[in-house]
């Protein structure tokens, strides 16, 4: 796809001047912004227009928040319908026409057995609330305080959440092995590395000297994303289904970046058949505005009126905007489409890989795809697999940026290069993406020093 570059909708000197503001008054925490120095003014679909006047290909997608594009039409027309309407934007957690609409649209897409018996609690408006939420209520319900969570795990950043997530430290949450097929931690990989997964968790949650205190719940997402796009198999996730229900734990699926289409089904459970006790969402449920839930079974509702609260927890809009991008998923049959085409660009992408080294794994579900960058000439000789190689999978990034693609870093390391397109994303953009990253991934190649040691770059 050819980039036509437009006139600069400001100057040269303006758009500077903004960057390097930002650069002055934000916060060191700052991060996209740190990767990706563009200002953007317009956007429409997968397509960003800078400040600048360049135009970039968006592979980010708000992090998987925009199921749809930037600005898609039917999101655009269901808040323009609010607001011509006179209806309240803020109404704390007050019953309306708007949110009655969003709720039944969500119920209708969520697994049967789930939703036929659900509750549903608004959080405030990050997904990471959303998370808090869930663990409170599974605490509340069983009268438990422990929480079982996975290596790797990134499910937010507030207290509760950042406990949960994998770079934690000083935590009450007991760490479980997360299978990996490429970095396996018991050097195996595949369905045994995967069962040797599953056994250790079952033999240290019945370990009376395990020191495991009982839990309140296992929180999991069924492809970690922050941690490297690696989809959870689908007999683990069945098995680890039916360690919790044997042992009266519930089983919390964190579905805040895999949900709505983006793996291939609605909701990612959905490929192993797994019904969870408690689904975070977030993200794309608001077709692009904040907007966070949990939803869960009922007998679960134990908790007192206030226990979980929040101020922003009924945004209109974001209600309006996520009842029809859910509806518009599913009408069109997005998440098949996601699927079909996800499949095909892992065929591509694992077709480079063959053709450059320094590509150690390519893996993904539907449109949520990884490819982990390696440095395929290190002279360590006890790795299974080459070592991670972020430096260079940051020259991967900046150089796609320079060829007008917006592409994110993940993983342990920083090495995973993420692809989260929109799930409209066409069959000519896919092509447009992956011809820009094999010639972002030729260059990052060709400026990387060689090392002396070995004759090899990296």
């Amino acid at each position: 796809m050819a980039v036509t570059e437009p006139a600069p909708i400001a100057p040269a000197a303006a758009h500077e001047g903004i960057l390097r503001r930002q650069s002055l008054r934000e916060s060191a925490a700052r991060t996209y912004a740190r990767s990706l120095p563009i200002v953007p003014v317009r956007a429409r679909g997968l397509t960003i227009e800078g400040a600048d006047g360049r135009r970039y290909l968006d592979c980010l997608s708000g992090a998987g928040t925009l199921a749809l594009g930037h600005n898609h039409p039917v999101v655009l027309e269901a808040i323009k319908k609010v607001l011509d309407s006179g209806a309240p934007l803020h109404i704390l957690d007050l019953a309306t026409p708007v949110k009655d609409a969003f709720t039944t649209e969500l119920f209708a897409t969520l697994p049967p057995q789930l939703a036929s018996d659900a509750r549903i609690q608004f959080c405030g408006p990050a997904g990471t609330d959303a998370v808090e939420a869930a663990l409170k209520l599974v605490r509340t319900a069983t009268g438990r305080d422990g929480v079982l969570a996975f290596t790797g795990a990134y499910h937010g950043m507030t207290a509760g959440a950042l406990e949960a997530s994998g770079g934690a430290t000083d935590v009450r949450v007991t760490r479980l092995p997360y299978p990996h097929d490429y970095r396996c931690p018991f050097g195996v990989g595949g369905e045994r590395g995967a069962e040797l997964a599953a056994r250790w968790t079952e033999n240290l949650l019945d370990d009376p000297k395990g020191g495991v205190p009982d839990a309140a719940g296992m929180i999991l997402e069924p492809v970690q994303g922050e941690g490297g796009v690696i989809p959870a198999p689908d007999e683990w996730l069945r098995r680890m289904r039916r360690i919790t229900a044997a042992r009266s734990i519930p089983l919390i699926a964190d579905e805040v970046q895999t949900g709505v289409g983006r793996t291939g089904t609605f909701w990612a459970v959905e490929h192993s058949d797994v019904v969870p006790d408690v689904m975070v969402m977030s993200k794309a449920i608001g077709g692009s505005l904040p907007l966070a839930v949990i939803v869960y079974r009922s007998e679960l509702d134990t908790w007192q009126p206030g226990a979980h609260a929040g101020t922003f927890r009924g945004n209109q809009l974001a209600m309006a905007a996520g009842a029809a991008t859910l509806a518009y998923v599913r009408e069109n049959r997005l998440a098949d489409r996601a699927a079909t085409l996800g499949a095909r660009m892992l065929a591509r992408l694992q077709g480079l890989a063959a053709a450059h080294s320094c590509i150690g794994d390519v893996r993904g579900r539907g449109l949520m795809i990884g490819v982990e960058i390696v440095d395929p000439d290190s002279t360590a000789h006890d790795a299974l697999v080459p070592p991670p190689a972020p430096q260079l999978a940051a020259t991967v990034q900046r150089e796609c940026l320079n060829r007008g693609l917006i592409v994110e870093l993940g993983g342990r390391h920083c090495a995973v290069v993420r692809l989260l397109p929109p799930l409209t994303l066409t069959d000519e953009q896919a092509l447009a993406v992956l011809d820009r990253f094999a010639d972002a991934l030729a260059a990052a190649e060709r400026s990387t020093p060689r090392r002396a040691d070995s004759g090899q770059s990296y």
